[in-house]
């Protein structure tokens, strides 16, 4: 198959999937405080629906799909899902982003329906501080959801933290250390804007450099590693460890120019670019009779505008202070899927 390209020749052969807006954590850099209104039940894919588009992208040769929401666990039956996508011809790589809140009760399920891996995002280790971030969430949840996820072999398992300036950055050095002694992949992750968030404040950005001085200057040098399907996570390793470190550098060093992805929504609208407000309307059509071609026009079609890169960068002097909408990105994060 001759691999799908967009027009800057990057291969577009990953599909991020989210399958909910709804969200049982209300975390402060992806939420407003009073929550969102969720999506009418109608409104949203149905599994059947989503089945058939992975199989068209997957003919196209999309080989890797990411399962998201909001919070993909609150969506029942979600095993259904993960072993009917495992079973289409092509999908090699087949992976969740996950809260964990959820993650102790599903984790063998989802692993014996053929889930590889996930990535779960934790923010502290402290419990109250914990509480505070999410809104709510217990840590104690997450820490048996990672227990029961390492148990049932979805590896490697992803730990991402999103480093707050005076919220949570005192932890990055215990983050850090952690890949000492265990083998997981703890992940940096520029705080990002997007929709109206409460918290929003360009002094709470810290950069991937201001990370990477924090634990050279309190650990150790790192040494990049490079990891087969690393993604847009830059990978180093501390002497010795068993572990990696990733940074996600969205805004300080964007990876725009080996972007491989579409984001799917969970109400069906394609997506190019997360930061882009360019969106392919895939619901109406499977609705209203369309074939696998128009499908597969239409996934053509967004690959075809796939921008080359988001603005964010430029307009960073210009952001807007807290709980007010900026103009990178109109819709809250649950909405397009993580």
């Amino acid at each position: 198959m001759i691999p799908l390209e967009d027009n800057f020749f990057r291969v577009i052969d990953y599909l991020r999937l989210s399958v909910t807006d709804r969200c049982n954590l209300r975390c402060v850099y992806c939420m407003p405080a009073s929550g969102l209104q969720p999506f009418d039940h109608s409104d949203i894919l149905s599994y059947e629906e989503i089945i058939r588009i992975v199989r068209v992208a997957a003919r196209l040769g999309v080989r890797k799909v990411r399962i998201t929401g909001g919070e993909p666990l609150t969506r029942k039956n979600l095993s259904f899902l993960v072993s009917s996508l495992k079973k289409i011809e092509g999908i090699e790589d087949l992976s969740m982003t996950t809260n964990g809140i959820l993650l102790d009760k599903y984790a063998q399920e989802l692993s014996a329906a053929g889930l590889d891996r996930v990535n779960i995002s934790l923010d502290s280790f402290n419990p109250d501080r914990y509480r505070q971030i999410t809104r709510g969430g217990d840590l104690s949840d997450v820490l048996r959801g990672i227990e029961a996820a390492e148990k049932a072999g979805l590896r490697p398992l992803k730990i991402n933290m999103v480093p707050l300036r005076g919220v949570n950055d005192d932890e990055i050095e215990q983050f850090a250390r952690m890949t000492l002694g265990s083998e997981y992949h703890f992940r940096f992750i520029e705080f990002m804007p997007s929709g109206v968030i409460d918290t929003w404040e360009p002094g709470k950005y810290i950069t991937t450099e201001e990370m990477k001085e924090i634990i050279g200057k309190k650990i150790g040098p790192l040494t990049p590693v490079k990891l087969r399907k690393n993604g847009p996570s830059k990978y180093f390793r501390l002497q010795g460890a068993k572990g990696v470190i990733g940074f996600i550098s969205a805004l300080s060093h964007h990876f725009c120019g080996e972007c491989n992805r579409l984001r799917l929504t969970s109400e069906g609208k394609l997506r190019p670019c997360l930061f882009s407000e360019t969106e392919i309307d895939l619901r109406s059509p499977l609705r209203t009779g369309a074939d696998d071609a128009e499908i597969e026009r239409l996934l053509r079609l967004s690959i075809a505008v796939k921008p080359e890169g988001h603005n964010i960068n430029a307009a960073m002097s210009e952001l807007p202070g807290p709980g007010r909408q900026h103009n990178f990105s109109k819709r809250p994060m649950p909405r397009i899927g993580g």
